[in-house]
């Protein structure tokens, strides 16, 4: 799990048994130490995390996710459990909330299933299976409608071609189709769309966006933004944006969870919680490129109290 561009990186004096007994004195009797339990779930990565819930167990015979969602609340509590939850599973989590919650949130499951590796989403496969006795393609299937529903069940598959090959004769093909699909018809044919983006591997997406331009004279996520719309425009301009520069994507969403009125913390949580070991450095310079002001900046004037600390000490620092 852990990445070189990780700001979460573990601790080498680490004792899980040791962490397990001062959890414990930190929800123990009248009040909760926060500060105690934020120093304690920030400086450990997330194998040494899952060795403490153990031992939590083992030596203390109590549940610890239990207790934190005990002494806990909002969105503090929220971090806090998805940080102690292994990454898979908080995948499956997120998504299965996104299709069995109130309304179907299909940003999360766009964001999930566009970004995540073949062999991430095999095992969220797997999971969600375990976890829920069905099928996330069944649930998926169940809670969308169209053309978004066939996009989404293709990522879903974890099918994707991932091997470096680039035939430029395809490559041309698809960019041509691209363009006889979209930009040079009246209507859209959206299907022709989806075979593409979401079966080709990311080298030779990158070849075909690259003909598109010589073809249309645009970029393709122009051509998306003018074709199409709401969540299938969405799905379509994630897949792209995650195929040239994935940090890019997760610092847009960042952006857009939290700039306007109001803040959407179901997805400033998932994507800092879920990318902290992986490539949130990565982000974050993405972040400043983008928008001028850095991402610890835009937390800290987003948030507050104990969500904001530990959002804050994700983030690894002022840039």
């Amino acid at each position: 799990m852990a990445g070189s561009w990780g700001t979460v990186k573990g601790s080498s004096s680490f004792n899980a048994e040791e962490d397990a007994q001062n959890l414990r004195k930190a929800m123990k009797g009248l009040g909760t130490d926060e500060d105690a339990i934020i120093d304690i779930v920030i400086k450990r990565n997330l194998a040494q995390r899952q060795q403490i819930v153990t031992a939590y167990k083992s030596t203390i015979g109590r549940d610890l996710i239990s207790d934190l969602k005990s002494e806990l609340s909002g969105n503090f509590e929220k971090t806090i459990v998805a940080l102690m939850t292994p990454i898979t599973l908080y995948d499956v989590q997120e998504l299965r909330n996104a299709v069995k919650g109130a309304g179907t949130d299909e940003s999360c499951l766009i964001e999930i299933l566009a970004s995540r590796t073949n062999e991430e989403i095999r095992r969220i496969n797997e999971t969600y299976k375990h976890q829920y006795g069905t099928h996330l393609e069944k649930d998926i299937v169940s809670d969308t409608s169209s053309m978004l529903r066939r996009v989404l069940v293709s990522l879903a598959t974890g099918n994707r071609d991932d091997s470096h090959y680039v035939d430029e004769g395809l490559a041309q093909q698809d960019a041509q189709c691209l363009y006889e699909a979209g930009e040079n018809r009246w209507g859209t044919d959206e299907a022709q769309f989806m075979t593409v983006l979401c079966s080709r591997n990311k080298h030779h997406l990158l070849r075909v966006f690259d003909k598109y331009k010589n073809i249309s004279g645009k970029d393709i996520t122009d051509s998306i933004k003018s074709e199409m719309s709401g969540d299938l425009e969405d799905a379509l301009l994630a897949i792209v944006k995650c195929m040239r520069n994935k940090s890019a994507y997760f610092a847009e969403r960042l952006y857009k969870s939290m700039k306007g009125l109001g803040t959407d913390d179901n997805t400033l949580i998932r994507v800092m919680v879920s990318r902290c070991e992986l490539d949130l450095i990565d982000i974050k310079a993405e972040f400043k490129r983008m928008y001028g002001k850095s991402l610890y900046s835009f937390i800290k004037g987003d948030t507050s109290g104990d969500y904001r600390k530990v959002l804050l000490l994700l983030c690894g620092g002022e840039d």
